[in-house]
């Protein structure tokens, strides 16, 4: 596995994977797929100001993406990000979304990030788990705030104080 920086070249196949947790998972509260398009701009505005990884294999497909973003808009929020990572189906479980998120908190820490955020659906154990185990801990819990596939979702909030 190779993980670099993002490029425009990736959106594609960064698009095919997100509309697979946005059709198929509740890891994404979007309910729509989204357009390559609406995707290039979100990859490359975002990529442009912060920190956005991907892991490829070895024959060029792109096997899971993560980036951070601002948490919220107001300026007392500066040095708050939030993170964001999704892996192929197959490629869970390898270490491929721990050596995604490290660069990544590494990034974050280097831009002077205070804490980390990572918003996820209170029923993805395994990304609870997940993020546990790089050191965030459970912040928040908001119930049945999200509803798709006939089902209403809980977020939890888990926060890494990199300072």
């Amino acid at each position: 596995m190779f993980y670099r920086k993002v490029e425009e070249r990736d959106v594609p196949q960064i698009t095919a994977l997100y509309n697979r947790y946005i059709l198929n998972g509740v890891e994404t509260f979007e309910t729509e797929p989204l357009a390559e398009e609406l995707m290039r701009r979100r990859v490359m505005d975002i990529s442009s100001r912060f920190p956005y990884y991907v892991a490829v294999d070895g024959e060029g497909r792109v096997a899971g993406f993560c980036y951070a973003h601002p948490w919220k808009e107001r300026a007392a929020y500066a040095r708050t990000f939030e993170t964001t990572i999704y892996l192929s189906p197959g490629i869970k479980r390898q270490g491929v979304g721990t050596m995604l998120m490290e660069l990544l908190i590494a990034d974050c820490r280097s831009l002077g990030a205070k804490a980390l955020i990572a918003c996820i659906t209170g029923c993805n154990d395994a990304s609870l788990a997940f993020h546990r185990s790089l050191g965030f801990s459970r912040a928040s819990l908001f119930r049945s705030v999200g509803y798709k596939h006939g089902r209403w979702l809980d977020v939890v909030d888990m926060e890494l104080l990199l300072w």
